[in-house]
């Protein structure tokens, strides 16, 4: 059995197995967006209770207090009558959950749950922030 710095190799007879080191994540940001707050809401008492059958800890989770307004002014006729306007609106809300001190394998498995089950109409963008150790030559001198 030989050990390297970041994984395991093991050596059998004719199988050669590879087993990499689990990542530690400080934390873990889920933004979702979409059209309809209610199944956002949905969405996000979801996720919150997946994440408590995990054992994940769950931190902060808000949405903004206004959704954002994308509006667009056209023309109703192609060619002449200036005046004559239409205004299309498209408002977008967003909800984030953070989820904190998770394992590599357990945030993967409740990712691939989470992002299997999103429902129609709905963005979710993931952020994942890796703990590390400080460096030797930023430790505090004793």
């Amino acid at each position: 059995m030989k050990t390297a710095s970041t994984c395991l190799v093991v050596h059998d007879a004719d199988m050669l197995q590879v087993e990499e080191k689990d990542e530690l994540y400080r934390m873990l940001e889920l933004e979702a967006k979409g059209h309809d707050a209610a199944v956002l809401k949905s969405y996000e008492w979801f996720v919150t209770t997946a994440a408590r059958e995990f054992d994940i800890k769950i931190g902060k989770c808000w949405a903004l207090r206004k959704p954002v307004f994308n509006r667009m002014t056209l023309l109703k006729s192609v060619h002449i009558y200036k005046k004559h306007r239409v205004q299309y609106e498209i408002r977008t809300h967003y909800r984030f959950m953070q989820f904190h001190q998770l394992t590599g394998s357990t945030a993967d498995t409740f990712l691939e749950y989470v992002q299997r089950n999103l429902p129609e109409g709905i963005g979710l963008k993931v952020t994942r922030v890796l703990a590390r150790s400080l460096p030797s030559h930023l430790v505090p001198p004793s």
